[in-house]
């Protein structure tokens, strides 16, 4: 939707509609569950995106409609739809302002505002004014302190991970089953935990019946999260300028926001 709103070429709308359909189930929690994934970059979705692709039914939709695959499989063909961080993208506007509005941190004439005051301008998007990109930037901030790379982000992906992984060791589920849903999992997972009471434990602490702190003087588990931090473009007249080339403090939180967050959890059992 951002993609169409704002001008995007066709096939780079394609891309956007696609971009997602590797997710498993439990989404990045599957990082801290198999190997090929990782704590601090939450690439594994990305690292399977063009193989899992072309074992749907994409590939032939795309090609009865006359569109090149491989073109719209590739991210550098579509600077709006995907950038390396800390440059602004759509997947990054999408995911940033569902989350804000979900959790009651962004209300509907804010996110007008936003939205209103932000455009593309040569495959880069670029707000209005410097009092928008602000407000925008400080949100993404507060998003990413207390959900993206939070602590209890921390504890969520570290106590699914964990339960997952070892139900795969002892074979409850199977790697296919992470490519369906969280309820399939779940319910195959159920029917073993009166049979295996480390499983129980594993199980009880992904579904928050048990306490846990940060503590990295004494602690069961460390877990690192993905930190997240945007520098964005806006117009000063007819000039683009850089958030952080205006104001000076969001240089030191570029840098220290930049940087995976680590936690040690202390668990009560």
């Amino acid at each position: 939707m951002l993609l169409h709103k704002y001008g995007a070429p066709f096939e780079e709308q394609i891309a956007g509609l696609i971009h997602d359909v590797s997710h498993s189930a439990f989404s990045h929690c599957i990082d801290y569950v198999l190997d090929s994934g990782s704590e601090k970059e939450h690439n594994h979705q990305d690292n399977l995106f063009d193989s899992y692709v072309k074992k749907t039914e994409i590939p032939k939709i795309i090609k009865k409609y006359g569109f090149d695959l491989e073109y719209i499989l590739d991210d550098k063909n579509f600077p709006l739809k995907e950038k390396n961080l800390p440059d602004l993208c759509a997947d990054r506007i999408d995911y940033s302002l569902k989350t804000a509005v979900i959790f009651g941190e962004l209300d509907d004439k804010t996110k007008k505002y936003l939205l209103d005051n932000l455009t593309t301008e040569n495959n880069n998007w670029i707000f209005k004014d410097f009092e928008s990109a602000k407000k925008y930037a400080e949100l993404f901030l507060k998003l990413n302190t207390d959900y993206y790379a939070g602590l209890a982000s921390a504890i969520m992906f570290r106590t699914v991970g964990d339960c997952l992984r070892y139900a795969l060791q002892k074979g409850y589920i199977s790697e296919d089953d992470l490519y369906t849903t969280d309820k399939l999992v779940i319910d195959k997972i159920e029917a073993f935990l009166d049979k295996d009471e480390r499983l129980k434990l594993l199980f009880d602490r992904m579904n928050n019946k048990v306490k846990v702190i940060n503590n990295p003087n004494n602690y069961d588990a460390s877990v690192f999260c993905k930190s997240r931090v945007v520098d964005l473009l806006f117009k000063e007249g007819q000039v683009i300028k850089r958030l952080s080339e205006v104001d000076s403090r969001w240089n030191d939180v570029i840098k220290h926001e930049s940087e995976p967050k680590q936690y040690f959890l202390k668990f009560e059992r």
